[in-house]
Order: structure tokens, then C-alpha cells, then sequence
């Protein structure tokens, strides 16, 4: 296998990915000329595109640039989201390219750096990003690849030297089993992936074995089955937040450490679920070593993360928040944190369920956490990778939810919708191509209230 640093070019194959997209940034930063293919138009390929990157979005092979069909200086990273027929992909395999998953290039471009990894089925993205701006702010000089987009960066891809690497640990196709994590943390193991793994005891051995690679400290959320330093909430853990109020949105609370009380610190997202990824990060950040007093001023600062408990309007008249949460553990958390922010408002939910699988694999689940909300909208399955499952619908998985006030909705009828509801606090939330429309509904929603 090549050396990383002799490559000339890159071409990615599923560009407009979270993670494929923060890689190709690293590379584009280290002089390597960058192309690729995505399916679709996004805002994260108009900004591929803004940086110099070519982007095809067809498949063909006569699409791909002349000079990117030398396998002597061209390496090619796929996501498995890629179907195996997919003609660009064929051709690279089949003539002598090194072709790559994304998973396999962050475990070389770990090998050599001291790294720090983020795995858990929920609350990756959100502890590594908050790591990422931890360390940034305090002057290490940090790259970090991360699965959202950082608000107070704009960008999923943070680098500021090589010293550290920050890294989320993918458990999907047990893709963290290639990296070379030095101080590892485990946020969540709940049951997710399963057209992977299968069943729940397959999905937390890939964690136990990623726990292996670990070469220096492993911190576990306290009450995971995996032996490590512990991180909670009043519970004695050996990182744990103690005295919590709530200040204007905020966390205020002390944070036990191994090595004392750090006092009064602020942490700026809702929810008990975002306040353990905060002292996560504080912990990871701990252990490698920044200073307190510079940790506590930039756990402040942190602005957030795109579709993660994303405001979209915060008025007296209507709290529109967007979120990512595609599992039923990450509903309930949502929930929580809705409910403790914005106490007795009336509550609307529009939900996007994300893959036929997911949804039949957790469809009792689903609907307990969604029975939850005051009312709540159902879109179609986005199907993402998949193709449909017979009797798997939204219409199925409407049938199970306890709750009167449910209904089915289109794309095309719920802005006209949104409109007229009677919620004071509406929350969309999937991983699917919801997201896409939140700009509207925050447009149609400022324009009922003007």
C-alpha cells in the first residue's frame, strides 16, 4: 500500500458525504488534487465546488477527468454507501487503482498522529466537534474530521497543525476497527446498524473491540458494559457534573474530576445528552493535558452544531428547532431536552424515518418515543441505501403511535401546514432529506408571524 503523503490525486466517490467531505478538505489542504462524483447537488458539494474541487454528479466513467485515470498517482476513496455496480467504482477496482473506503484512509492518516477518537451509536458527532473547538481554542494545534458542521467554523473539517487528530469512530460496517486511537471515548451503545451486525451482542463486541486498540486512556459513559474512566451525571462517576442549574439556556454546574472540583462551568447545549458529551470532551481535553482555565472559557464559546438541537426561531410566538435524531434513544433525549427548555408549550414533531431496516428493526420504539410529543407529523421512510421492505411504512409505524393527535404528511402539503398549527415549539427531526426543507419552514413560519 502507498504511502499517504506520495499521492498526487484523489478521487472520491460519494464526495458530498459528511465524512468523505471532511476528507477530501484535508486533502485539498495538503496539496492533493481533488476530485469526485455525489449522486446530488448539495450545499456541502457547492462548497467542494467554491474550494477548486471538481464534481461530476453522474456516474459514467467519461465523467472522471483524464487526469485522475492513472492508478500510479491517483487514490480512490468510496463510501459502502457507493452501490457495488456503481461504473466509476467498478473501473477503479478493476484496473490496479488503490481504492479505498473512507473508514481505511483515516486509519493510515491516524497511524502516526496522536489522535483522539469519539465512538458511541449517538453523541459522536456532537462530543468530537465540541473536542475539535476545545482544543482549537486553547491553542493545540488540532485536525479534526467531524460528522456535522460546526457552527462556530462553518465546516466539518477543522485544522490548525497536526499534532492531534480529532476523529469520529464510526461504528457503521465497524469502520472505527481501522483507526489508531491514542485516548478513546465510548458515548452509547444501543442497538443500531443491525442490517450490519445482525444482532445487539454482534454491534457491542465491534465496541469491545475497538476498546482493544485503544493505546492510552479509554473514557466510557458510566454504566456502559466496558471498563473505563467513567463520565456522568450525579452518579460518581469519576468525570461528573454536580450542582446542574439551567441560566439562560445554558448548564452552570462543578465538574468532578480525578484531580479535583473545576467550579462553575457553562456548557451551552440543552438537554442531559449534550451536557454528557460536553464533559466528555472536557474529560478527553483533560486527559491529554490543556489547562483547565482554557477549557472552561471555550466550552463556553462553543455555538454548536448544524441539525444537532438546532434553533432555527426563538421567539415568544414560536420556537422552531432542527434535529438529526433517527433513533428512538436519540428521540427521547430530544424530547428531554424540548421539554425542559420549553416547559408546558405545546409541542409539535415532524418525523422522517430513516431506513426501512431502522424502522422495522425499532418500530415499537419509535412509537413510544414519538407518542411522546403533543402532535405528531409522519413523512415517508427515506430510504437512503435501502430498497423498500414489504408492510414497512410510515403508515405501519403511524398505526402504533398511542397518541391521537398523528398524521400522515407530504413534503408538499407541510409548509402550507406549518403554517396553521396551533404549536408553540415545533421540532423536525430525521437524517433523511428533511433537513433540505428546514430553510423553508423557518421562511414560512416567519412569514405566519410577521
Amino acid at each position: 500500500m502507498q504511502e499517504l503523503q506520495n499521492i498526487e490525486r484523489a478521487y472520491f466517490i460519494g464526495i458530498g458525504g459528511i465524512g468523505m467531505s471532511a476528507l477530501a478538505r484535508y486533502y485539498v489542504s495538503t496539496g492533493v488534487t481533488v476530485a469526485g462524483y455525489d449522486k446530488t447537488p448539495t450545499e456541502i458539494t457547492d462548497a467542494l465546488i467554491d474550494l477548486g474541487i471538481q464534481i461530476t454528479f453522474d456516474s459514467e466513467l467519461d465523467k472522471v477527468s483524464p487526469e485522475f485515470l492513472d492508478p500510479k498517482t491517483t487514490l480512490v476513496v468510496f463510501t459502502p454507501a457507493i452501490p457495488a455496480a456503481h461504473e466509476q467504482l467498478c473501473y477503479f477496482q478493476e484496473n490496479e487503482f488503490q481504492v479505498l473506503k473512507r473508514a481505511q484512509v483515516l486509519g493510515l492518516i491516524t497511524r502516526d498522529v496522536f489522535t483522539l477518537a469519539v465512538a458511541g451509536t449517538h453523541g459522536k458527532t456532537t462530543t468530537s466537534t465540541i473536542l475539535a473547538h476545545l482544543l482549537y481554542e486553547s491553542g493545540v494545534k488540532v485536525t479534526a474530521f467531524l460528522g456535522g458542521i460546526s457552527e462556530n467554523y462553518n465546516s466539518n473539517y477543522i485544522s490548525s497543525g497536526n499534532d492531534v487528530i480529532v476523529v469520529e469512530a464510526d461504528e457503521f460496517d465497524r469502520s472505527f476497527l481501522n483507526l489508531h486511537p491514542n485516548i478513546s471515548a465510548i458515548t452509547s451503545m444501543d442497538a443500531d446498524h443491525l442490517d450490519i451486525y445482525g444482532n445487539a451482542d454482534a454491534l457491542i463486541q465491534s465496541f469491545n473491540d475497538f476498546a482493544v486498540l485503544n493505546k492510552n486512556q479509554l473514557l466510557v459513559i458510566n454504566g456502559l458494559p466496558i471498563e473505563g474512566i467513567t463520565i456522568g451525571l450525579g452518579d460518581g462517576s469519576e468525570y461528573e457534573a454536580q450542582d446542574i442549574s439551567i441560566e439562560n439556556g445554558s448548564y452552570i454546574f462543578n465538574l468532578k474530576t480525578p484531580n479535583g472540583i473545576i467550579e462553575n462551568v457553562e456548557a451551552t447545549m440543552p438537554g442531559h445528552h449534550n451536557l454528557k458529551n460536553a464533559i466528555t470532551a472536557m474529560a478527553m481535553a483533560l486527559e491529554y493535558g490543556v489547562e483547565v482555565p482554557k477549557l472552561v472559557k471555550a466550552l463556553k464559546s462553543f455555538q454548536g452544531i448544524q441539525r444537532r438541537f438546532s434553533y432555527q426561531i426563538r421567539t415568544d410566538e414560536v420556537v422552531f428547532i432542527d434535529d438529526y435524531a433517527h433513533h428512538p434513544t436519540e428521540i427521547n433525549a430530544l424530547h428531554q431536552a424540548v421539554r425542559e427548555m420549553h416547559s408546558g408549550k405545546k409541542l409539535l414533531g415532524v418525523f422522517q424515518p430513516h431506513l426501512f431496516s431502522r424502522t422495522q428493526d425499532f418500530a415499537e420504539d419509535f412509537a413510544k418515543s414519538l407518542s411522546q410529543f403533543d402532535e405528531i407529523w409522519l413523512l415517508d421512510i427515506y430510504p437512503a441505501r435501502e430498497l423498500p421492505i414489504e408492510g414497512v411504512t410510515s403508515e405501519w409505524l403511524l398505526s402504533m403511535i398511542e397518541n391521537e393527535n398523528k398524521r400522515l404528511i407530504s413534503k408538499e402539503i407541510m409548509l402550507e401546514e406549518i403554517s396553521g398549527t396551533d404549536a408553540e415549539v415545533i421540532v423536525t427531526i430525521g437524517a433523511g432529506d428533511i433537513g433540505a426543507e428546514v430553510k423553508k419552514i423557518k421562511e414560512q413560519l416567519e412569514g405566519a408571524t410577521i
